[in-house]
This record gives structure tokens, sequence and C-alpha cells, in this order.
């Protein structure tokens, strides 16, 4: 009964209002609302710079301006009204008189808010913690803080998209793992089972009997894969470098030389490796092998006595 008074109530009310996503603190967003409280104000507080703004249209409009001209991206939601907005307020007393109608109880486990963003008891279960829940803004962010400092560190949504997934890591940086249920571009089964082996590798234990029916554990390979080489060790050799055009100099680190067409230039090539060079393994800095300097200036030198340059 309160889900449908609360629908109807407000899709009875006056088409015309915004929300619009902005990149901005709530602090910043409040201070652009001076003056216009009544008429726009704070609808969900999703991170520490991730804020959603809703109201009349005009006055949105004027504060997603100043924060595009400050560079800040700014996103207009596709929704039907302002909730969470002054522009809800005509209907609060109709959907107090609902809600005093029915009968509530306190939550049996620890049940954090998105009004307070804190753990609530007792006023759960009172009317007019309803009526703020239409009224108030979401916050989001505050209630993943007291998740948190409640000890959780895995977080589950369940809903038809991945939308609070991706601001959990706006809140948090590092250490918790984020996990939607449903995801709007993949079937139901597929992404239903991609969440549960998310979940799994994160820590979180799963009744695999309930979740696979008929499955059975099979033996695999133990991380990380126990490495193997199949290829040969050939000794490393130069071969015939005319074979393919080249020139042969006979010399151990410059194997090949090639005069470039149309041109008095000359380019040397050749291989330096621990596999033909074993004397490079004597040239070692904290543990990497580096080619000596003087290897570097008889490379210079012997590419200079090829083309006639003595010095």
């Amino acid at each position: 009964m309160l889900v449908a008074a609360r629908g109807r109530l407000m899709q009875a009310l006056p088409a015309g209002g915004v929300m619009v996503a902005v990149q901005a603190s709530e602090a910043e967003v409040l201070s652009l609302l001076e003056g216009v409280e009544g008429r726009v104000g704070v609808a969900a507080v999703n991170g520490p710079e991730a804020v959603v703004v809703s109201g009349a249209g005009a006055e949105v409009g004027e504060v997603a301006a100043v924060l595009e001209a400050r560079g800040r991206r700014v996103k207009r939601l596709a929704v039907s009204h302002a909730f969470h907005s002054p522009l809800m307020e005509p209907v609060l007393e109709d959907f107090r008189a609902v809600v005093e109608g029915l009968a509530f109880h306190e939550p049996t486990m620890p049940f954090v808010s998105a009004v307070t963003g804190a753990v609530v008891g007792a006023e759960i279960a009172a009317p007019g913690y309803w009526v703020r829940h239409v009224r108030e803004a979401v916050r989001f962010a505050d209630a993943l803080q007291a998740l948190h400092e409640l000890g959780a560190r895995r977080f589950v949504e369940v809903g038809p998209d991945a939308v609070l997934t991706g601001l959990v890591g706006q809140v948090f940086e590092a250490g918790v793992a984020a996990v939607a249920v449903l995801r709007r571009d993949q079937g139901d089964a597929r992404a239903l089972m991609s969440a549960v082996g998310r979940l799994h590798v994160a820590g979180v234990s799963v009744d695999w009997s309930a979740v696979l029916p008929g499955g059975r554990r099979v033996e695999l390979p133990t991380y990380a894969f126990q490495h193997e080489r199949y290829w040969l060790d050939a000794p490393a050799g130069a071969g015939d470098v005319t074979a393919v055009g080249l020139g042969a100099t006979g010399h151990p680190l410059l194997g090949a030389v090639v005069e470039l067409a149309g041109s008095d230039r000359m380019v040397f090539s050749g291989r330096v490796s621990l596999a033909s060079q074993g004397w490079l393994a004597d040239h070692a800095v904290y543990g990497t092998v580096v080619v000596p300097g003087a290897a570097l200036v008889e490379l210079v030198l012997r590419a200079g006595d090829e083309v006639g340059c003595g010095r």
C-alpha cells in the first residue's frame, strides 16, 4: 500500500520537474542554491563529487550551466518528475495520511538508512520517517560509509542494472568489492551467475550445491600453473648473412652490413646476447646484465674501419 500510494501521488504532480547529476560536492551545490531553496534542492549525494540536483527546470538549468562553465560533468536524468525536491511537498500530507494507517516494525537486523545515512531503529517504524523518505535527499554515500564502519567490505546491488555499483568505487578507492546481480546489457541468468562467481572470488561463501544442482567438483591445476618449456635450446649463430643480401663483417658483435640504396650510408647490425657472448654475464649491475662501455666503443671503431674512417 505504501509503494502504491507513493507512486500514485508522485505521478499526480504536475510535470516539468528536472533532475541532473553533476560532478560537484554537496557543499558546492548548496552554495549555488542560495535564494532558490523553495524551487530546487539536493536530491542525492552519491559520492564525494557525485550529486543529483532536482527541482524546477529553470533553476536546475542555471545550476547545471554554472557547473558546466567550471568544467564539470553534467548529465540530465530521464525522469518524469523532480523527485526528492521541494516540488514533492504538495503530496506529503496526503502520503502521511496513508502511512499513518499502516503498521511498522523495527528491523531485526542492522539497517542503514539512505535518509539519515546511519543505522536506524525505532524511527523507521514512525510514519514521519517515510514522509521524509519522499522529500529529503538520498544520502547514499553516507550510508555506504556507515556500512563500512559496521565491517561491510562486499556490496551487492539487487536491482535492474549496475547504477549503484559504479558509485561504490567513487566512495571507496580500494578494499571493497561491489557486484550487481543484474545488468541491462546481459541476460538475467548470465548476469546472476557472473555475480555469484565474482562474489565467490571476493571471498563470499557460496552454497554451490544450491546454485548448480547436480554439479560436481573437478580437480584443476593449482595457481600459478606449473610452467614447462618445450623449446629446443639450439646454439645461437649468425649464419650466412650474404644469403639475404647483406655483407659479412667477420666481427663478433657487428654481424652484417648493408649499403642504403642511392646514398653513401651504411647500416651495421648484430646481435648481443648472453647466448652468444657469455662474457656479458660478468657485467651485471644489481642483477641486471648491461653492455659495457668498452663494447659500445668497439662497435663504433669497427664501423668506422669498415667505411674508411680511422677516427
